[in-house]
């Protein structure tokens, strides 16, 4: 099974080691294994191509343990707890009060859980560098109430953001499909070889020399359903998947749900093949009896990794104009399957996309209000900065993503701390706008399909309407969504608009 083969896991916890400060203690545990027979992490995909003999499963399972007991260096920087993170928001911060209590597990009753009440948008606690982006904007008015005359009454702009952020979410992760899990200069080579660089419409195999394709092929599952020529709708894809659950998620429970809310609705209507990484290994903890927290630390080194942000746009589009009720919603989320920096992704993202869901900020402003609830000394509040300010001092983006890629390049290609930094460099690079938003997320290599849905959610929230978005981008997904999510596939961006639209209410 890929993502959960012990021998695989080994090797992944080792690289998480050395990237959270155990490396040195570590060490013991890597000649250990290493003199076993054991082998490094598959670098690209999901398993190593054959699997251990039981002698060495066995010890993978015993040095997971060990490693697992490490303490780790980085705590005081990188907090876990709800309480914990919040206290390194700015001084006179916004206090929301949805901490996660221990959750009973997915068998019995959830316990109540405190809905996060509306609060004021958090104070950047370590901001961008001030000549790096501009101040943000403060937050717009509420909407007006829409008049009883439904025949007479004018478009509501919510509905249009939220169709916009939809859609974008569709078209970015749809043009990043095809050259998921490709090396940076393979994604370059193949666009240049179409007259398609720098990026700047979908990936095409017209063209290419049947050299290139065969030295970088595109995604095996991707290919027959993401390229310009093939397009028919938008394909099934984890980055959509999960914001139909969360949206699912808040139609059975509200706002309140608990993180054993979230695993109980996996459990019934997530198939376990449609997970992976860090979700993948949480699934399998929930089966294995743990409970949340748990379910986020036992065997899983992706903890750390990009699952939970792909998830986190939902609880920004349904907290408009609070980016910390936000946050406490994706904290909620992540906890059951990451830690450290993979649940600060989620909470950047989350807070970022509830300020542009006011139509009160502009990029800039949205991405400052996601760091405002990052811990400030944590590595992705670093990466962040580094990427804003990168961003803002170089006219050609492909330096910035050389520079990203020289700096981070050591982290895991699904990694969260990388690829927020690229999310966040292509928005502050393009500005707000709608095409360089997207192609610059999937041009910067990594989780490409990922990455572009991100930057496509939020750039289309910002332009506002779907009218906004070009053409030649939305009209090959026909408004039809597929999915193996109940109850949603073959849906349109608009009835998408609608649902969560009415999940924005207060609750």
């Amino acid at each position: 099974m890929t993502w959960a083969q012990p021998e695989d896991l080994v090797g992944h916890e080792l690289r998480q080691a050395e990237e959270d400060g155990r490396g040195p203690a570590a060490e013991p545990v890597r000649r250990a294994w290493l003199a076993a027979g054991g082998h490094p992490a598959p670098d690209r995909a999901g398993a190593s191509a054959t699997p251990a003999p039981p002698d060495l499963r066995a010890l993978a399972d015993r040095l997971l343990t060990e490693l697992a007991a490490l303490p780790r260096p980085l705590s005081a920087n990188e907090p876990e707890s709800w309480p914990a993170i919040t206290a390194t928001w700015a001084p006179h911060g916004p206090e929301p009060r949805p901490a996660v209590e221990p959750a009973p597990g997915p068998t019995t009753a959830p316990r109540p859980a405190a809905a996060p009440g509306p609060s004021p948008a958090p104070r950047a606690a370590c901001a961008p560098d001030p000549a790096a982006a501009p101040r943000p904007h403060p937050p717009a008015p509420p909407e007006p109430p829409a008049p009883a005359e439904a025949a007479q009454a004018p478009p509501d702009p919510r509905l249009a953001r939220l169709e916009a952020a939809w859609l974008g979410r569709a078209v970015g992760c749809v043009l990043g499909k095809p050259v998921e899990k490709l090396p940076l200069d393979g994604i370059r080579a193949l666009a240049r070889a179409a007259g398609n660089w720098p990026l700047d419409d979908w990936f095409t195999a017209e063209g290419v020399p049947a050299e290139l394709l065969a030295a970088y092929p595109w995604n095996r599952r991707s290919a027959p359903t993401s390229l310009a020529e093939n397009i028919d709708g938008t394909p099934e894809d984890d980055d959509l998947n999960y914001p139909l659950l969360n949206l699912l998620l808040l139609q059975r429970h509200g706002k309140r749900f608990t993180t054993a809310d979230v695993a109980r609705l996996w459990l019934d209507e997530l198939p376990a093949g449609r997970t992976f990484t860090a979700e993948r290994a949480a699934y399998r903890n929930l089966l294995l009896g743990l409970e949340p927290p748990e379910t986020a630390t036992h065997h899983n080194p992706f903890r750390e990794w990009i699952g939970a942000l792909i998830r986190a746009d939902v609880h920004g589009w349904t907290n408009p104009g609070d980016p910390a009720a936000a946050a406490a919603q994706a904290y909620r989320d992540a906890a059951l399957t990451h830690t450290g920096n993979g649940v600060y992704a989620a909470l950047f993202i989350a807070a970022a996309t509830a300020a542009a869901a006011s139509g009160g900020a502009d990029v800039h402003g949205a991405l400052a209000a996601g760091l405002a609830v990052v811990p400030p000394r944590s590595r992705l509040a670093e990466a962040v900065r580094f990427a804003v300010r990168e961003a803002a001092a170089h006219p050609r983006f492909d330096d910035v993503v050389d520079l990203l890629h020289h700096r981070y390049g050591h982290y895991h290609w699904v990694h969260a701390v990388p690829n927020t930094a690229l999310i966040t460099a292509a928005l502050t690079h393009a500005d707000g706008d709608f095409t360089h938003s997207i192609c610059r997320a999937v041009s910067g290599g990594w989780d490409t399909d990922s990455n572009g849905a991100t930057a496509g959610a939020l750039a289309g929230l910002l332009a506002g309407s779907p009218d906004r978005l070009p053409h030649r981008w939305t009209a090959p997904l026909k408004n039809r969504l597929a999915t193996s999510v109940p109850g949603f596939d073959g849906i349109g961006f608009d009835a998408l608009a609608h649902l969560t639209a009415q999940e924005a209410a207060p609750s």
